[in-house]
């Protein structure tokens, strides 16, 4: 049986044949025990914006755990605001290999009730 990682690794080559000819931002996740992370890319992989329960406007906001749904809510609603400060509404989002579950949905919840389309 194959482990966690190997498995989402394979889900992720999946997932990057599929997003190499889109010509949108692209929205990326990452999330590890204890944080989660996002950043929207330009289709040159140069970074727009990016939000993560560890930034210091985060902490503040987030009060517990940094891991958890919560966390994962706060941190989507960041990160639309910050692509609609940019002028970015449309954007491919990149689970990066994580099943769409949890944190992950969250976030992605978060951030389309907050004004991002994907």
């Amino acid at each position: 049986m194959k482990n966690k990682i190997e498995k989402r690794l394979r889900r992720k080559a999946h997932i990057k044949k599929i997003m190499k000819n889109n010509v949108k931002p692209r929205m990326c996740v990452f999330k590890s025990l204890n944080n989660i992370y996002v950043q929207v890319f330009s289709s040159d992989n140069n970074v727009l914006v990016q939000a993560s329960s560890l930034s210091k406007d985060m902490r503040e906001k987030i009060k517990g755990h940094k891991g958890n749904i919560e966390a994962a809510k706060i941190v989507g609603k960041e990160i639309a605001e910050q692509c609609k400060n940019k002028s970015i509404i449309d954007v491919a989002f990149d689970r990066n290999g994580y099943i769409y579950h949890g944190r992950v949905k969250a976030l992605a919840d978060a951030a389309r009730e907050n004004g991002l389309n994907f």
